[in-house]
């Protein structure tokens, strides 16, 4: 079959790979329809690349049609139209039952100390073969294939896998009181649904913050209140939020953004050091130093009011990374964070999936492209060219 492959940093290439076989008695295969392409992926394009192998399969957000289960599979049959959740779980041990499928205790992976199983994302989690690609083999199909009604097109269902719980849970967990405000920082694909959802929920006062003319644009025209970060700098901004905020700030802040955020020249370097550095000593660095771009967060802890919420959704990869613990605290600042739990959120999100379509999934992806141009996608996703927001291919 054909794949999405990783040969390097910034070097992703369509290349034919083995089809995907049932080895377990709860697997399944899907033949992929559709899959997305996350910014989480471009921290594999590059940021991540000490913990990735040439041949790594990518992706992490597909759905398709079954093609083959395994014997111990009953809720699935070929023909059923799925999506997959982007983390792979049991749905049996404590944490799946506890809402906390991200931790799944079945799939942990225990040689890095990390969480549940994701598709295509480093030997952190896994190094499991992802979706971006012609078949994919699910394992624990016995839970986690969302089965999803024929008809609409793949769109309508596709950001089961990762936006649209992504964003909801971001939204959860910034806790924003009834008629409260929220500022979302970075208008990308999950921060952008995180406003949409925010609104959809009840805030009073969505701000969305980006320096890029297309997302603002997008954010601006879902009747959210954007600000342009490149024409102001951080004073500014708290001082332009605080305005819009009754004086003293939004309820919650989540931050989209992440370890690659703007505005973070030390930890920039600290990125371009592991570039040099064979795989061996650049993973070591990354999970025993501070090497987070820092700014998207720090800038959080500024915005948020006194006692507010911070929600992280945006990904960070260091472990000693710098934090103002006395702002923090002084501030008496909550902060959530952690991979989205996708099946925990599953069923209050798929009755909005209809054709009154609140959350604007029908026409959420930027671009649609084949899969032989993954390697050009990746390319402009991560320069921010074309208006490319959000990519979905179809194999």
């Amino acid at each position: 079959m054909r794949a999405a492959v990783w040969n390097g940093r910034r070097d992703v290439r369509v290349e034919d790979v083995p089809d995907p076989i049932i080895k377990e008695p709860n697997d399944a295969i899907i033949k992929v329809t559709s899959t997305g392409l996350c910014g989480s992926d471009l921290h594999l394009y590059e940021v991540m690349a000490p913990f990735m192998t040439p041949g790594d399969v990518l992706g992490h957000e597909p759905m398709g049609i079954v093609e083959e289960v395994g014997s111990a599979i009953t809720n699935l049959r070929p023909g059923d139209r799925v999506v997959v959740p982007f983390n792979i779980s049991c749905g049996s041990c404590w944490m799946c039952t506890h809402g906390l499928q991200s931790q799944c205790e079945t799939t942990q992976v225990h040689e890095h100390g990390c969480g549940a199983a994701l598709f295509g994302y480093t030997k952190l989690y896994g190094q499991v073969p992802g979706g971006q690609a012609e078949y994919l083999r699910i394992p624990h199909a016995d839970y986690g294939p969302i089965v999803v009604p024929d008809g609409p097109a793949d769109d309508r269902f596709l950001f089961l896998s990762d936006v649209l719980p992504t964003a909801w849970q971001a939204v959860q967990f910034a806790s924003i009181p009834a008629d409260g405000s929220v500022v979302v920082l970075g208008l990308g694909p999950i921060g952008s649904m995180s406003c949409r959802i925010a609104q959809h929920l009840g805030a009073a006062n969505v701000i969305g913050i980006d320096l890029v003319p297309e997302r603002l644009a997008r954010s601006r025209a879902d009747g959210i209140d954007v600000i342009d970060l490149g024409a102001t700098d951080v004073d500014g901004l708290v001082d332009e939020v605080r305005r819009r905020t009754g004086g003293r700030g939004p309820d919650a802040v989540i931050d989209a953004v992440g370890m690659e955020a703007h505005g973070s020249p030390a930890a920039k370097v600290a990125h371009r050091m592991t570039a040099l550095m064979p795989n061996s000593l650049a993973a070591k660095l990354m999970v025993k130093a501070g090497v987070d771009r820092l700014a998207a967060l720090h800038t959080a802890v500024e915005l948020v009011r006194r006692g507010g919420t911070i929600s992280i959704v945006g990904v960070y990869g260091g472990m000693t990374d710098p934090m103002p613990m006395m702002k923090l605290f002084d501030k008496q600042i909550q902060i959530r964070m952690g991979q989205a739990n996708v099946r925990r959120w599953v069923d209050d999100i798929l009755p909005l999936l209809d054709d009154s379509d609140p959350l604007g999934v029908d026409g959420f992806a930027s671009h649609h492209m084949p899969l032989e141009d993954a390697s050009k996608a990746y390319e402009i996703f991560q320069k921010k060219q074309d208006s490319a927001i959000k990519i979905v291919f179809q194999p």
